[in-house]
């Protein structure tokens, strides 16, 4: 069995808990914020939020040059609190949620993979979290 080098990032999300579980957890929010930067964006999105649910996004370049699936399979899902799965290809990720009145600490710790550098993927990982937190942040609460 492969042993992987855990990565961890974080954001403070300017929201209550529950509108920050919401907008990870929903397609139709998971399309608006899932890409790492201006040039890449996610037309597709599912969702099964349960243990032994699937989930899958499609994250492409806007020009078409590339793109890829993202998917796994959820090990844990605790509302408000923790969402556990593992990819496709072997690797865990947990993301803890913890919420304090108006303000959620969104923790995410990954499994890295071995084909690109470690500072790349938690990078990559982190510019996905900040997207994240802005669009949380600056998107009403009825959307």
């Amino acid at each position: 069995m492969q042993t992987f080098q855990k990565v961890t990032v974080e954001a403070t999300v300017q929201a209550p808990v529950e509108k920050v579980w919401r907008f990870w957890t929903e397609p139709n929010h998971i399309k608006k914020w899932n890409s790492a930067s201006d040039e890449w964006h996610t037309p597709f999105a599912e969702n099964d939020l349960r243990p032994g649910g699937k989930f899958v996004s499609r994250m492409e370049a806007k020009d078409g040059s590339a793109g890829f699936d993202f998917g796994g399979t959820y090990d844990e899902v605790k509302l408000h609190e923790v969402i556990a799965y593992s990819m496709d290809d072997g690797r865990k990720v947990t993301i803890a949620f913890k919420g304090q009145g108006n303000e959620t600490e969104v923790i995410e710790t990954f499994d890295a993979e071995t084909t690109h550098p470690i500072e790349f993927q938690q990078q990559g990982w982190q510019a996905i979290l900040n997207n994240f937190k802005k669009y949380v942040e600056e998107t009403s609460d009825q959307s």
